[in-house]
């Protein structure tokens, strides 16, 4: 049987890998000329790193990556609303994995090459649409010099992002994605370890969001941290369309972002104006996501990754969700009966779940414990239990990690 794979991002690229484990032949195309470790910090969580474990990873993700031993929540003013151990530290099976989103595609896309063969990865063409049929799925490809060519395999899966062709064909009436009127520049830069050097925090409210967390350990400095950094703020209408929607990683201006975090965090472990100062290129986003699907799959052809359920980059969960659907397909369609019966299996096991997950981060997903607060309390507290009860709090936060399905069983 042979796959034939949309977009050679996180999600198209374990799908290789756990399709390979399972004997298959795999085809990716990427439209991108090179793939190239591009973009700042990511958090994957212990479900998908248990099955990037199962894949051979760990030890790439240990040397790449941190291993996050807590998790802050504070309002602006570094008051703390909620914190929890996380990964290994709060008795997962496996870690929680804070790291570079270039580095960690880099580092599957090596083991795709090692183990699937150069000729695998087919970068410089995009998927443009299908046809399909009893005997297998043709992929319509063309390259930007304008060469068309095709592609035939018994299975195609769109894992080529929120803007996917697949999709589009399968939905043509979709629409454009869907803008809250959040903005959300993210950067990363060396800076000074901050308490084990394993520690994230997320700060302030709905006013504006301060993420801070490091993602890898500078060689030959032990006091320094290569830190992500993010700010997320509301800079229009929602509903409306943000400038530039096209380009998905636009370059970020300072004197943008800095109105939002300058004279209003006051934070003990940084000062978010001096860490955006400090850094020399960062990156707007849109915060966007589409609505849940009625379905993935018809016939031979399935979505997955943000082709399939684009999300608000709340809760860590947009790529550790492609991960967990790249290792559901790859099990479907090794004991299913027919391509069929397995997409159709897939799909009724994880669009429901990350359906859950894309209204939930509408809602602000976990992170909706320090709006609650600072609703509640704008100028701060003495007493974070006259504020919001801790039953209160982890209802927010536990409630979610059940849905996204990483509690601690």
């Amino acid at each position: 049987m042979k796959a034939v794979i949309a977009g050679g991002g996180i999600g198209g690229m374990v799908s290789a890998l756990y399709l390979h484990r399972a004997g298959f032949d795999v085809e990716i195309f990427e439209r991108a000329e090179e793939i190239r470790e591009l973009g700042v910090g990511i958090n994957m969580l212990p479900h998908a790193v248990e099955a990037l474990t199962e894949l051979g990873l760990l030890a790439d993700l240990d040397a790449t990556g941190i291993r996050t031993h807590e998790l802050i929540y504070a309002n602006r003013l570094g008051q703390v609303v909620w914190q929890e151990l996380r990964g290994t530290d709060a008795g997962y099976g496996h870690p929680q994995i804070s790291i570079h989103r270039g580095q960690l595609l880099g580092l599957i896309h090596r083991a795709v090459i090692a183990r699937l063969g150069g000729d695998a990865v087919r970068t410089g063409w995009r998927v443009e649409g299908f046809e399909q049929s009893a005997a297998g799925v043709i992929a319509q490809l063309s390259s930007r010099d304008g060469t068309r060519k095709t592609a035939r395999g018994d299975v195609l899966i769109g894992a080529d992002g929120i803007h996917s062709a697949v999709r589009a064909q399968l939905f043509p009436n979709d629409g454009a994605p869907i803008w809250n009127g959040v903005m959300l520049w993210r950067g990363c830069t060396t800076w000074p370890r901050w308490r084990d050097g394993r520690t994230m925090a997320i700060a302030g409210g709905n006013f504006a969001k301060f993420v801070f967390y490091p993602i890898g350990i500078e060689s030959g400095q032990s006091a320094m941290r290569l830190t992500n950094w993010a700010v997320m703020a509301r800079t229009g209408e929602a509903g409306s369309s943000p400038r530039r929607l096209e380009n998905w990683s636009r370059p970020g201006v300072p004197a943008e972002v800095l109105p939002f975090v300058r004279d209003r965090f006051r934070l003990d472990f940084v000062d978010p104006a001096h860490i955006i100062e400090a850094t020399a290129n960062f990156y707007e986003y849109p915060n966007c996501d589409l609505d849940p699907l009625p379905r993935w799959s018809f016939g031979r052809v399935t979505l997955l990754g943000d082709a399939a359920h684009p999300m608000y980059p709340v809760g860590s969960n947009g790529a550790s969700q492609a991960i967990l659907a790249a290792r559901s397909l790859a099990g479907h369609l090794l004991i299913a009966t027919s391509v069929e019966i397995a997409l159709a299996a897939y799909d009724n096991e994880r669009r429901p779940v990350t359906a859950e997950i894309v209204l939930a981060n509408r809602q602000g997903g976990p992170e909706g414990v320090i709006d609650m607060v600072e609703a509640r309390a704008p100028k701060g507290f003495d007493d974070i239990e006259s504020v919001a009860s801790h039953e209160e709090r982890e209802a927010v936060v536990r409630g979610y990690a059940r849905l996204a399905g990483f509690a601690r069983k």
